[in-house]
């Protein structure tokens, strides 16, 4: 075999793991930014301001390194890195709370009443700024990691059935994305629906550009591909270019609060033509019933027929960006919107178990039913956890005067009119200044990171023999091939420069 076909064997033919093993990663980083804020207040208030480097220190230390160890050499250890990083929140969150300069010397019960009664400042929200950031760490680490035998082989992507951790990426990515669309953050007005429309299909022009250039490199340089994953010629950017305008679309015809029954409508249809029409043979063996390649179609049958899920996952996204985005006025306003996005993920669960036995099990390949089912049930867990998080650090600035985590929701006084104007009029200063926060500087640069992502894991490959590499040069590897990407990101944020392609 040659090194192309070693390395393309080496990442096929995987069956995946259980969706309890991939839920727990991915609510680890959750914790793991919760820690990162509280040890950023407590050190604020024992200490002078961080530099640059050393708030990147932090947020590399406790974003990135985790995720690294939990794909590597912790992927077994994914309960213990959770009670450790538990007992570590619990140990900083007591000290912050002993230290505290507001109500000194008033009851807990006191404290918590007069918390639930205060504003956060919503015109942002946090989480999902966490959650496409969490989201795009773990993507950028899995697509070198899976080369490297220190990689579980469980954690890849699958072949026909089963949950991979990989196979979370595309779904979680496109998930991400609708919840800050242009349709949710209301960038149109209800008469100018169509020039959005003209303005989405000019937008998709450097997706495809991006897709035409990777899949010209591609076979240009003879890389390894999974063919099953998309297709002979099709890619990632080429999914993202039609999602992209079939939901522009439907958003058009279809209310925005009804993208939930448009979700509903497009998976449950899919998944009839996948159970009582050739469709799914199709998608399996092509149109002779023998898998061949021949004609665009049957080459990239993958990536052309599943985008009928990833539509279906946007539009559940769109939902739930919209239910997010909704004004609250009070803490307690948000612990309810909390409770009720857990509700709906376990809810989603205990439906996944059912059409898992009943109807079909998870597939990405084909981003049936059950895919989408798994993909917004997985995203709803993470996305409450980092909600639950930031309400928790919320109530730690609260009880330390002045204490600024970057990428957190900002306390307000609701009592205190003037105050409130006033501390809104600081927040907005300080939004013209670039925070030194890698979560910021990732979320901003989103779709750079990823490039530069694929293209440092495209050279290394080149020039690194990943099949052989030993478990500490690997992790070696993988942490400066992060560290590197980060910085550059947290770099150009630090400029306060944002790289659009369009």
């Amino acid at each position: 075999m040659s090194q192309k076909q070693m390395k393309e064997a080496f990442v096929s033919n995987h069956n995946g793991t259980s969706v309890l093993e991939v839920t727990q990663g991915l609510c680890l980083p959750a914790f793991c930014i919760l820690c990162r804020g509280l040890l950023i207040i407590l050190s604020q208030h024992l200490c002078s301001s961080h530099t640059w480097k050393t708030r990147f220190f932090i947020d590399f230390v406790f974003l990135i390194v985790p995720l690294v160890a939990t794909l590597t050499i912790l992927s077994s250890f994914v309960l213990l890195e959770h009670l450790a990083v538990i007992i570590l929140g619990a140990g900083l969150f007591y000290q912050i709370y002993c230290r505290r300069t507001c109500y000194a010397r008033m009851p807990v019960q006191k404290i918590l009443e007069k918390f639930m009664k205060i504003s956060l400042e919503s015109e942002y929200v946090p989480a999902i700024s966490c959650f496409r950031v969490i989201n795009s760490a773990f993507t950028a680490i899995a697509i070198l990691a899976v080369d490297f035998p220190l990689f579980p082989r469980r954690f890849a992507k699958t072949e026909l059935y089963g949950t991979g951790a990989m196979d979370f990426g595309v779904g979680g990515f496109i998930f991400g994305t609708a919840m800050v669309c242009p349709e949710v953050r209301r960038k149109y007005t209800e008469g100018s629906r169509f020039y959005y429309l003209t303005k989405s299909l000019y937008s998709v022009w450097p997706l495809v550009f991006l897709g035409v250039g990777r899949l010209v490199i591609i076979k240009s340089i003879g890389y390894q591909e999974h063919l099953t994953e998309y297709g002979v010629h099709w890619n990632f950017f080429f999914t993202l270019v039609v999602v992209k305008l079939l939901t522009s679309l439907l958003l058009i015809i279809f209310p925005l609060n009804k993208s939930w029954i448009v979700a509903i409508s497009t998976i449950v249809l899919y998944q009839l033509a996948l159970d009582f029409t050739p469709l799914k043979r199709l998608i399996l063996y092509g149109t002779d019933g023998s898998g061949t390649r021949i004609g665009l179609l049957n080459a990239n049958r993958e990536g052309i027929i599943s985008t009928l899920g990833y539509v279906a996952i946007h539009m559940a996204g769109v939902q739930t960006g919209s239910y997010m985005l909704k004004k609250r006025s009070h803490v307690k306003d948000w612990i309810k919107g909390t409770y009720c996005i857990l509700l709906t993920a376990i809810s989603l669960f205990i439906s996944l178990y059912i059409v898992q036995v009943n109807v079909e099990v998870v597939s990405r390949r084909m981003a049936n039913l059950a895919f989408c089912i798994w993909i917004v049930a997985s995203s709803l867990i993470l996305l409450s956890s980092l909600l639950l998080g930031d309400i928790i650090l919320s109530f730690a600035r609260f009880l330390i005067k002045g204490a600024v985590v970057p990428c957190s929701w900002k306390p307000i006084q609701l009592s205190a009119t003037n105050k409130k104007h006033s501390e809104s009029l600081v927040s907005e200063a300080e939004r013209k200044e670039p925070s030194l926060c890698l979560i910021t500087a990732m979320n901003r640069n989103q779709l750079i990171f990823f490039l530069l992502s694929n293209i440092t894991t495209g050279l290394i490959n080149l020039l690194v023999d990943t099949l052989y590499s030993s478990t500490l040069w690997a992790l070696i590897v993988l942490n400066l091939y992060m560290f590197t990407n980060c910085l550059v990101i947290y770099v150009l944020h630090l400029q306060d420069k944002t790289i659009k392609l369009w």
